[in-house]
C-alpha cells in the first residue's frame, strides 16, 4: 500500500462507559497504523450525549490507553467545545439545499413505522417534508411544532470508495434509511443539538483525518458521512473497516458476555503486554516470522492492512491466557513483586511492622522467583503465595501422607536436626540424607510428608525452595511441630 502524505489517524470513544475491549483494539490498529508511517495517533474525545457522558469514563479510557502503552500526540479535541463549528457546518448545508427542516411529530413518525411494518417493509423515513411550500412550514411553526434537520439522501446514489481492509466498497443511496436527521429537534429558528454523522464529518476534516479505521459496524455510516464530505466540499480521508471481536458463538462481543472492558481484564491480573499483544492478533495476521509473541513496537514495524482479516475475530480466551502466562514468566523477581505487593498487601500481607522474614522485599522477591512459573494471571500469585504468608489448614491428602509409614518419625528426626535461621539448599539437601540414613525412611515418603507439613497440601511449588523460605524467623519448624 503506497502512502502519500502525512498520516494523522484518530481514536474517538464516547465516554459513556469504560473503555470496551473493542475501542482499544481500534486503538491498537491506528496506533500501528500511524507509527508504521511516522504519522500522528490523535484521540477525540466524543462526549456530546450530555446525558450519559461523565468525567469518570474519560479518565477511565484515558488511563486504560495509557496503560496499553498507546501513547497520543497532542491535547485530545474535545468534541462537546466544538459545537458552533458543527453548527454553522448545518447552517451550510441549509443554505446550499442539502439539508432541510422537518416538522414531523414523534407520533407521526410513530405511526409511520408501525404501517410499514405491517406490510413488511424496513423501517426508513419517508421523506414527507423534504420539499415543504413556505406557506406549509408556516403553518408548522404557526402550531408550535418544532423541526429536526435532516440530510437529502437520493435514493437513486451510488456511493463508492476503496477500503483499505475490503477493496472496493458500494452502497446504494435507497438503502441508508430515508433523509438523515443532523440536528436535533428545537425551535423553528434555532438549530438543535448536531448528531453522530454530522459531527465526526466536521471535526475529522478540522483535525485533517488522512484514514478513518473504525470497526465494521460503521459501514453503513462512512456511506452517510461520504455524502456530507461532498456537500460541504471537504477532502475526504480514506477508510478502513476492521472486523468485529465475536464471542465463542459468532456473535459480537458485548457485555453478555462478561468481561468486556480494559480495567476488567487489569482487574483479573492480565499484563498490558499481553492484551495488548492479543488485541493486535485479533483480527490482524503477523508474519511467520514473528510467531504470536511480539510487543507493540515490534508488530508496528509490519503493521499492514493486507494482513487485517475481513472476517469477524473470535475471542480466544485460552491464547490470551497462553500470552499472559508467557509474559508474566518473562517477569524478574523485583518486576513481579512490584506488580503482587500491593495485592498483598490487599489480603493484609504488609507484615514491614512485625519484622517477620516475609516482610523482607528480598525474601518476597525470592517467592515471586518460586511463583512465576505456575502463573498464568497475576491473581494466581495470590493463592499460590497464601500458604507462605498464612499457615495453612492440612487437606485430606495431607493428612493422609502423615499416616503414612515412617511419615512422622521422619519428620520428628528432621525437627531435631533443625537449626535456627537460614539454611542453605547443600545445608537443606544434607539434613534430609541425614533424615533418610538415620531412620531408613524412602526419601519420597520424607518429602511427601514434609510437603504436606509445610504446604497443608501435597500439591505446590518446588519443595526445597519452599522450605528455605519458610526456615527464617522458624515458620518451617513451627509447621513441622504441628503434625507431631
Amino acid at each position: 500500500m503506497t502512502i502519500t502524505g502525512t498520516v494523522r489517524v484518530r481514536l474517538a470513544p464516547s465516554p459513556t462507559g469504560t473503555l470496551h475491549i473493542g475501542t482499544a483494539r481500534t486503538a491498537v490498529f491506528n496506533w500501528l497504523f500511524a507509527r508504521r508511517h511516522g504519522g500522528l495517533f490523535l484521540l477525540r474525545i466524543e462526549d456530546t450525549d450530555a446525558e450519559r457522558s461523565r468525567q469518570e469514563y474519560v479518565d477511565n479510557i484515558l488511563d486504560g490507553l495509557r496503560w496499553l502503552g498507546l501513547s497520543w500526540d497532542g491535547e485530545p479535541v474535545i468534541q462537546s467545545q466544538r459545537i458552533e463549528a458543527h453548527r454553522q457546518a448545518i447552517t451550510q448545508l441549509l443554505a446550499s439545499g442539502h439539508a432541510y427542516r422537518c416538522y414531523a411529530t414523534e407520533a407521526e413518525l410513530n405511526e409511520m413505522r408501525e404501517r410499514q411494518q405491517a406490510e413488511g417493509r424496513a423501517p426508513r423515513y419517508d421523506n414527507r417534508h423534504r420539499d415543504l411550500s413556505p406557506e406549509q412550514e408556516q403553518a408548522f411553526i404557526a402550531a408550535g411544532r418544532e423541526a429536526v434537520v435532516r440530510f437529502r439522501i437520493d435514493d437513486q446514489a451510488t456511493i463508492t470508495w476503496h477500503d483499505l481492509v475490503r477493496g472496493e466498497m458500494r452502497w446504494s443511496g435507497s438503502d441508508l434509511g430515508g433523509d438523515m436527521v443532523i440536528a436535533r429537534r428545537a425551535a423553528a429558528d434555532q438549530i438543535g443539538d448536531p448528531l453522530y454523522n454530522l459531527v465526526v464529518v466536521v471535526d475529522d476534516a478540522a483535525m485533517a483525518i488522512s484514514h478513518v479505521i473504525r470497526g465494521e459496524d460503521h459501514l453503513a455510516n462512512t456511506a452517510k458521512q461520504l455524502l456530507l464530505y461532498g456537500a460541504l466540499g471537504l477532502p475526504l480521508p480514506q477508510f478502513a473497516h476492521t472486523p468485529l471481536i465475536l464471542n465463542k458463538e459468532g456473535k459480537k462481543l458485548s457485555k453478555r458476555d462478561g468481561v468486556t472492558s480494559v480495567s476488567d481484564f487489569r482487574a483479573m491480573g492480565y499484563a498490558a503486554e499481553a492484551l495488548a499483544n492479543y488485541m493486535t492478533l485479533l483480527g490482524w495476521s503477523p508474519p511467520e516470522s514473528m510467531g504470536e509473541r511480539f510487543s507493540l513496537e515490534e508488530a508496528a514495524a509490519v503493521f499492514d492492512f493486507e494482513r487485517v482479516n475481513r472476517a469477524g475475530a473470535r475471542f480466544d480466551w485460552d491464547k490470551l491466557n497462553w500470552l499472559n502466562a508467557q509474559v508474566l514468566h518473562e517477569r524478574s523477581p523485583a518486576a513481579l513483586r512490584a506488580e503482587l505487593a500491593p495485592l498483598w498487601a490487599a489480603e493484609g500481607w504488609d507484615q514491614a511492622a512485625s519484622g517477620s522474614p516475609s516482610a523482607d522485599p528480598g525474601w518476597q522477591e525470592q517467592l515471586c522467583g518460586l511463583l512465576a512459573p505456575s502463573l498464568v494471571v497475576l491473581q494466581d500469585g495470590v493463592e499460590q503465595a497464601r500458604p507462605f504468608f498464612e499457615r495453612p489448614e492440612l487437606d485430606e491428602a495431607a493428612n493422609r501422607q502423615l499416616t503414612t509409614e515412617g511419615a512422622l518419625p521422619a519428620l520428628s528426626a528432621l525437627l531435631e536436626r533443625l537449626p535456627e535461621g537460614a539454611l542453605s539448599p547443600e545445608q537443606a539437601q544434607e539434613l534430609l540424607s541425614a533424615v533418610v540414613a538415620a531412620t531408613g525412611t524412602k526419601k519420597g515418603v520424607l518429602m511427601k510428608s514434609l510437603r504436606a507439613a509445610l504446604l497443608g497440601s501435597l500439591q505446590g511449588p518446588d519443595l526445597l525452595t519452599t522450605w528455605l523460605l519458610l526456615q527464617p524467623g522458624g515458620e518451617a519448624a513451627a509447621r513441622l511441630r504441628r503434625c507431631l
